[in-house]
This record gives C-alpha cells, sequence and structure tokens, in this order.
C-alpha cells in the first residue's frame, strides 16, 4: 500500500514500537517470498477480498491522553480538576478597583496578590503616606492593566486611594471621623496633607494648641486629623489636628476650671507673648495676663517682663466658666508701689520724675516705678493759647512739677509745671492798666478778630472793628499775618475770667473827625475803584486813605457806561457820617447835574418863542410868516449847536 493510500490511524501504528517489533521476523520472509513469486494484479486484489476480514467503525481518536499521557479512564478526574482551577482564579477587568494582599516587601516595592494568576509589583513611593506597611496588609489597588508587554500585571494604590477618596472625605466629614494623613510639604499659611490620596490643607493655627515656631519638624510626619470643612467647587479640603486636642482638653479644662478660686496662685509657663499681653500654659488651660497686668511700670511690649517657656507665678484675676477664658495678673503678686508714696509728700510739694507718656492733652510723670501723675496741658504755661504737650517736653526728660492734686485712695495724682512761676495776671491792672499802648505778637486769627500775645500768658483779642478807623475789613487775614507786630490800646480787663480787650485802631487819631471838613456832602474828590461789591464798589480816596461806597446806581458815566475797576475818577460825596464813618459817594451825580441844567435853558428858550409867537399871530402876514419860519430855523440851528 502506497504512503498516500495510509489512514492516519495506521499510520501511527505501525510507527509505534510495538508494531515495529511483531512484524520484524514474519515480515521479513513474506517480503522475500513476494519479491520471488511475481503475481498478477487480479490474483492479489482477489486475495486481499478473500484475506480481510470484515472492518468495524474505528473509534475518535484521543489527542489529549495521546498528548498528556492520560488514561480515559482519569478524564472526570480531569474535569474536577479543570473546574477547581477555574474557580480558583479570580475573573478580573481592567480599570477596576479590588483588595489585595501584600505577600512580599522589597526595597523600593511591595508584591501584592489579587487572587490572579499573576501578582502585580507596586512602587513603595505609593505607601509613603503608610511608612508601617507590612506583609499580611490588605490594600486596595486599581488594576491597570492584565498584562503588560512583558505579560505583568500591572496594579496602582495611588490611584485606587484618589478614585476612593472623596466617598471617603465626605463620610469622614459627615461622620466626624478621625482620619490619619501624611504631612508633605509646607506652604504659605500651613501644611499639605495627604488624606486618601488626595491634597488637603492644613492652617498653622490649626496644628496644634500652642503656637508653632518651626513648622519644618512636621514634614514627613503621620498624624491624626478631622476634617473641618470641604468645598466640593473648588475640590478643597481644610483638615485640623487643633480640634482632636481641644476635644481632649476640653474636659480636662472644665474640671480644671471648676477647681480655680479667685486671688489663687499658680505656676504656669509662658506659652505665647503678643502686644496685648501673654498667654500662660497652667497645664491643660490657658490664661491671659493683659499687658496692663505684668507690672506696675509702663511697658512699651510684654517681652520686656517676660520670655517664652519662662516658668513664673501668676494670680488667678477673673475667670468664665461658660467660655473657659482666665484672666491672670502678674503684678499683683507684689505690693503697689503707691504703697511706697512717701506719706509726707502733700498737695503743693515739688517733686521730680520722668516723663513716660505724651499726649496732645498732656504728659504722664513717673515719679517712682509704678506712681504716675499727669500734667495737662493747661497746666504747662500761664497762656491760654491752646497748644500741645510735645511743645513742652518730649518723653525721657527729667521734669520738675508742683503736686496739685493727690488721692492716695483712688491712687491718682494731678501736676503742674506754670505753677513754678509768678501768674502773670496777679498784677494786670497795674502793668497793663486802660487805656495804655503797647507792642504785641499776633499769634491766630478768629473770624471776629486777632488775639495777640502781650507776654507769656497774657494774650488779649483785637475786635475785626477796632483795627482800622478807615478800612472795611471782612477778614483780619486781610489786614496782617500772624507773627506781625501791632500797636495796641488796653481797652478792658477781665481779671476774673483772665480777659483783656485791645485795639488798634484806637492807638492812631480818628480820621473822619480830621476830614469832617474835606468830606462834607457836595465835595468833589478824585477817588480809585478799590473792588465791585453786589450793590456797588468799594473806592479809596487816595489822598485821604478814606474808604467810601458808591452804590450801582451812582456808577454810570455820561456815556452811559459802568465805572470798573482800578479806575480812577471823580466823585461827589452825597453822605457823610463821621460816627458810624460811613461815606457814600457818586459820580452820576455830577453829569447828571449838567444835564438837568442844559435842559432847563432849553425850556426856558422854547416858552420864550412860543409867547412871540402867540403874541403876533393875530396880524400875521405872509411876510409875518416867513419871519415865523426864519426863527423856527434858528432856534433848532441854535439847539444842534448845543447838542
Amino acid at each position: 500500500m502506497s504512503d498516500e493510500n495510509k489512514n492516519p490511524a495506521e499510520e501511527e501504528i505501525q510507527n509505534t514500537p510495538e508494531a515495529t517489533q511483531e512484524a520484524t521476523p514474519a515480515a521479513a520472509e513474506e517480503a522475500k517470498t513476494e519479491e520471488a513469486t511475481p503475481v498478477t494484479s487480479e490474483e492479489v486484489k482477489e486475495e486481499a477480498v478473500a484475506e480481510a476480514p470484515a472492518q468495524e467503525e474505528p473509534a475518535e481518536f484521543d489527542w489529549e491522553e495521546f498528548e498528556y499521557g492520560i488514561a480515559t479512564r482519569g478524564k472526570a478526574q480531569r474535569e474536577e480538576l479543570t473546574k477547581l482551577y477555574e474557580e480558583t482564579l479570580t475573573s478580573i477587568d481592567e480599570h477596576t478597583i479590588t483588595e489585595g494582599t501584600v505577600i512580599n516587601m522589597t526595597d523600593r516595592e511591595a508584591i501584592v496578590d489579587i487572587g490572579y494568576k499573576s501578582e502585580g509589583v507596586i512602587s513603595l513611593n505609593e505607601f509613603r503616606y503608610n511608612p508601617d506597611l507590612k506583609t499580611g496588609d490588605k490594600v486596595e489597588v486599581l488594576v491597570d492593566k492584565q498584562e503588560d508587554k512583558e505579560g505583568q500585571l500591572v496594579l496602582s494604590h495611588r490611584k485606587a486611594r484618589s478614585i476612593k477618596a472623596w466617598d471617603r472625605v465626605n463620610e469622614a466629614h459627615d461622620s466626624e471621623e478621625v482620619v490619619k494623613g501624611y504631612i508633605k510639604c509646607r506652604t504659605k499659611g500651613g501644611m499639605i496633607v495627604d488624606v486618601f490620596g488626595i491634597e488637603a490643607f492644613l492652617p498653622g493655627s490649626q496644628i496644634d494648641v500652642k503656637p508653632i515656631r518651626d513648622y519644618d519638624a512636621y514634614v514627613d510626619k503621620n498624624m491624626e486629623f478631622k476634617i473641618v470643612k470641604i468645598n466640593h467647587e473648588f475640590k478643597n479640603v481644610v483638615v485640623s489636628h487643633k480640634a482632636l486636642i481641644e476635644a481632649d482638653l476640653e474636659e480636662q479644662k472644665r474640671e480644671i476650671i471648676g477647681k480655680l478660686e479667685k486671688g489663687q496662685v499658680l505656676e504656669g509657663v509662658v506659652k505665647n507673648i503678643t502686644s496685648y499681653g501673654v498667654f500662660i500654659d497652667l497645664g491643660g488651660v490657658d490664661g491671659l495676663v493683659h499687658i496692663t497686668d505684668l507690672s506696675w511700670s509702663r511697658i512699651n511690649h510684654p517681652s520686656e517682663v517676660v520670655e517664652l517657656d519662662q516658668a513664673l507665678n501668676v494670680v488667678i484675676l477673673d475667670f468664665d466658666e461658660d467660655k473657659t477664658r482666665i484672666q491672670l495678673g502678674l503684678k499683683q503678686l507684689e505690693a503697689h508701689p503707691w504703697d511706697n508714696l512717701p506719706e509726707e509728700l502733700a498737695e503743693g510739694d515739688k517733686i521730680k520724675g520722668k516723663v513716660v507718656v505724651l499726649a496732645d492733652y498732656g504728659a504722664f510723670i513717673e515719679i517712682i516705678p509704678g506712681v504716675e501723675g499727669l500734667i495737662h496741658v493747661s497746666e504747662m504755661s500761664w497762656s491760654t493759647h491752646l497748644r500741645s504737650a510735645q511743645d513742652f517736653m518730649k518723653v525721657g526728660d527729667e521734669v520738675e512739677a508742683v503736686v496739685l492734686t493727690l488721692d492716695r485712695d483712688e491712687r491718682k495724682m494731678s501736676l503742674g509745671i506754670k505753677q513754678l512761676s509768678t501768674d502773670p495776671w496777679t498784677d494786670i491792672t497795674t502793668k497793663y492798666p486802660i487805656g495804655s499802648k503797647h507792642e504785641g505778637a499776633v499769634r491766630n486769627f478768629t473770624n471776629f478778630g486777632v488775639f495777640v500775645e502781650l507776654e507769656e500768658g497774657i494774650d488779649g483779642l483785637i475786635h475785626i472793628s477796632d483795627l482800622s478807623w478807615t478800612k472795611k475789613i471782612k477778614h483780619p487775614s486781610e489786614f496782617t499775618s500772624v507773627g506781625n507786630k501791632l500797636q495796641v490800646v488796653v481797652l478792658d480787663i477781665d481779671v476774673e475770667n483772665r480777659r483783656l480787650s485791645l485795639g488798634h485802631k484806637q492807638a492812631e487819631d480818628n480820621p473822619f473827625e480830621t476830614y469832617a471838613t474835606l468830606l462834607e456832602e457836595g465835595s468833589v474828590i478824585e477817588g480809585k475803584v478799590l473792588r465791585k461789591v453786589d450793590k456797588g464798589a468799594e473806592i479809596v480816596f487816595e489822598n485821604l486813605g478814606v474808604e467810601a461806597f458808591v452804590p450801582s446806581r451812582h456808577m454810570v458815566k455820561e456815556d452811559g457806561s459802568e465805572i470798573e475797576a482800578d479806575e480812577r475818577i471823580d466823585f461827589k460825596i452825597i453822605e457823610f457820617n463821621a460816627d458810624g464813618r460811613r461815606v457814600v459817594a457818586s459820580h452820576t451825580e455830577l453829569h447828571k447835574k449838567l444835564k438837568a441844567e442844559k435842559a432847563k435853558v432849553e425850556k426856558t428858550k422854547a416858552t420864550k418863542a412860543v409867547n412871540v409867537i402867540n403874541s403876533n399871530v393875530e396880524r400875521s402876514t405872509l411876510g409875518d410868516l416867513d419871519a415865523l419860519s426864519k426863527l423856527k430855523e434858528q432856534m433848532e440851528g441854535d439847539e444842534n449847536e448845543e447838542n
């Protein structure tokens, strides 16, 4: 039989060792016989038909049995083993979150088993928040890839935490759960904390109940936190470690406060120093020593008295059980300085001290440490002119003063330095009698007058009406300036109220009495327009130095125009009052009188002409009419010449 006509089964059987061995001796003999005896094809066919028994249908060949050497009788067992293997392996999908077990760890990586046919390798950098990670721990992982290019399972712990982070954060916030976080780094105002894979903000004020001096000491540390705020819009999370401490201390505080009593002396440690006071740790509860309760003497900053971490004794001044606030004192442990004030010190005594505080209203003088007296600005000078305390002294100056008032019970003292000199008002009537002339300096202005200082402590007022005889002054600054010297006359003295009335114009003669004849009504004088006002203009007669008023209707010129400022022109005096120092002038009156006289002359001429015509009208002839016409023309010509 040719190779082509052989079926695979026969081929396999022939290739087996058993078949080869059985066929070796007999086959060789038969082969030789066949080769020696020629046989026709027809005989071979008939022989083959006769020798071949009836063939059965061959069974299906078991390739698995042939390949793996498993007998047919173990097929059921094999199926059972296959089923068990498939049940043991986990069916996973990519990008799903599952739980795995750390089965091994190296210096850089963690081997995680998720029940798949292979394990995943995760970098330890993803577990920085959990330095206590060990073999056997359960961790959540994200199946990134079932197989990479090397056939390796790819897992990520960071991605799994990030996906579930917001759900965990919200749950922890709602349930007020205490969470663990890893402080990654510093930032402005606080720290960045890894919580469930989310970067949360830890404010500096929420790290601890005490102020933090070194923020870097907390970096790369794991701490417990409470989620205090979540901003879903901006994905912001705020955590607090202080809230956990306060919760633990709250009950402790209440217990401590319940045992406190006013006046009790306790030992504490300086926890924090501010500009307004010092916070003292009393062993779980804080109290405040206000800057005013640190020392009997004035201090600018609490650091002048205490320093951080200093242990000291304090006394309880007050406390609030509801608000858990405690007010402490340090200076109260010492005797009050007023108790050390000499008993013989009395009002009227002279003392020395140092200026410690300056204000606009006065200066505080320290007599001995903790004992101060106030010098009011009014007690620094006999002058009634308003001034500031800085004009007389500065902080640190040693000054001498007189004790004005002393109240040991209220612990108040008022001082004065002007009392060290004689009061100038003591002999004011002798030194500055009424009617006497003096020279003073202009100190300041008011709308109604000028204050002039004759000497230190002696000020007088010149009313605006007493500045000038002739000038109309709206404000004193138009007349003089601060610092100018003025001649004054004492008009009145009020010793009781310490008031002095002065006059400047009284130092000169009243010009209106002199100019009464020159400025009588009807006089014509050249004047200069100073300024225009609402109802007219103010002018001055420069030769006399007298000002006058011109009403608006009296400012019209002969040509109908109006007089302008700074213009020099003649005026007629139409009113003069020496007592009221009132002068009224007019320019219009000058040319108005001339017009009236011309009008009177014209009227007289016309009357005469009419009378002549009336007397001759009855005997008028043609020639008379001609004469009348000539007369009329003559009159009209005369009138035109006059105009």
